[in-house]
């Protein structure tokens, strides 16, 4: 209804400013026919020939009166121009959900919590199963430390008792022992050699004296004195004890048992004497009582 009544007016308008315009121009034809004839002026020549002015049209009062009546009108038409209006968005109403779609939602988010918590249970139960696995290969791994650390202790251990092994240990593991109690020196009495070696390590007494400068007094190579001293060894008579010496390791004889020397009853009246068979320690004939013995002793303190 609004729409056809502004329609209505703006028609209305319209034919109003028609009929004020025709009104305009009729008015202003009929002053044109009854204004004043102006005579044609004389032809002169080409020279004085001038362009005229046009003729000012009058106006009367009531002329200019509509004119500013129109003028009027137009302003105000312009002023005047309607307002648009915004119609306004409609408001969403959003309708409640019905009781079913409530419990179909309730239904949906149970499900999801239900799957979130056996999602949880798997998951924590593959992070246990990686921390368990972590753990063996740990412990797996420390062994193979463990195993690696002794197998290097014992590979340092065995360098150092090779650094340590004497020529003598080697010759040792080398020979049997029927080689070592066996062994013979060519061109050369055994006994007399073993004696004679036990009396010079005798006079070091408990000090010992060391191998290698033993057999330098004997004259006799290193393979041949480490037999001697192995074969010593097994007889009792010598002890040998592994030193350091000249940041070379080598070993020091020990004298253990002395062997008898005959060189002090070499010149004892006993050997040669006629009763001997007869002589004993509660007889007739006795050591004790004998001057033989007597005198020979006292010759042998007088020489020493």
């Amino acid at each position: 209804m609004k729409n056809d009544k502004n329609t209505g007016i703006k028609e209305e308008k319209k034919i109003s400013k028609i009929k004020k315009s025709l009104a305009f121009w009729k008015a202003k034809l009929q002053v044109d026919e009854n204004g004043p004839q102006y005579s044609k002026p004389k032809l002169k020549s080409k020279s004085n020939l001038k362009p005229k002015s046009k003729p000012k049209s009058i106006k009367t009062k009531t002329d200019v009166k509509d004119q500013a009546r129109t003028e009027k009108k137009k302003h105000v038409m312009i002023k005047k121009k309607p307002a648009v209006k915004i119609k306004p968005k409609p408001k969403i109403t959003i309708k409640p959900a019905s009781k079913d779609q409530a419990k179909v939602e309730k239904k949906k988010q149970a499900k999801i919590k239900v799957e979130a918590k056996k999602k949880a249970k798997v998951e924590k139960k593959k992070q246990a199963k990686i921390k368990v696995e972590a753990k063996k290969k740990a412990k797996a791994e420390a062994k193979r430390k463990e195993e690696e650390d002794k197998e290097k202790e014992a590979e340092a251990k065995r360098k150092e008792e090779e650094a340590q092994r004497t020529y003598e240990e080697t010759l040792e593991e080398q020979l049997s022992e029927e080689e070592i109690t066996g062994f013979q020196l060519e061109k050369t009495d055994m006994d007399k050699m073993c004696n004679k070696v036990c009396e010079i390590i005798a006079g070091y007494e408990s000090k010992g004296t060391l191998q290698s400068e033993l057999w330098k007094k004997l004259k006799l190579s290193s393979r041949d004195g480490s037999r001697l001293a192995l074969k010593l060894e097994r007889m009792g008579m010598i002890t040998r004890e592994k030193i350091l010496e000249k940041e070379r390791w080598t070993y020091k004889l020990i004298i253990k048992k002395i062997p008898i020397s005959t060189k002090s009853i070499e010149g004892s009246p006993c050997l040669t004497c006629p009763v001997e068979a007869k002589c004993s320690i509660d007889g007739e004939i006795s050591p004790k009582t004998c001057n033989l013995i007597e005198d020979w002793v006292k010759i042998e303190l007088k020489n020493k």
